[in-house]
């Protein structure tokens, strides 16, 4: 199995920055795909950003150019720079791991939520 911690997110100041980090550990499992999702209150879970299956990344028209997804292979670890938040970024954080377990196996994890909040 496969287990998935998310760390970061926080209280911020609109205009600053924070780093999200989620990191994927267990034995048996190589990564397919990689995103961050976000949910605000009273809103569906979205997308802001991903690793797709071939390695390109896709960002969420609202946050194109300040927030910045990388992944550090070596570690199953994805990040999250966010940059010049907003109060409309204000949401719980989620990381999705997409990953196939030995060898065949698709599954799907999630981090446990972080909260990130922007005030004005």
């Amino acid at each position: 199995q496969v287990q998935v911690v998310e760390s970061g997110g926080g209280l911020v100041q609109a205009g600053g920055s924070l780093r999200l980090s989620c990191a994927a550990s267990g034995s048996s499992f190589s990564i397919n795909s990689i995103g961050w999702y976000r949910q605000a209150p009273g809103k569906q879970r979205e997308l802001v950003a991903n690793y797709s299956s071939g390695g390109s990344t896709n960002y969420l028209d609202q946050v194109k150019g300040r927030f910045t997804i990388s992944r550090d292979n070596g570690k199953n670890t994805v990040y999250l720079q966010m940059n010049s938040l907003k109060t409309e970024d204000t949401a719980v954080y989620y990381c999705r791991f997409h990953v196939y377990y030995r060898i065949s196996i698709p599954q799907i994890y999630w981090g446990q939520g972080t909260q990130v909040t922007v005030s004005s």
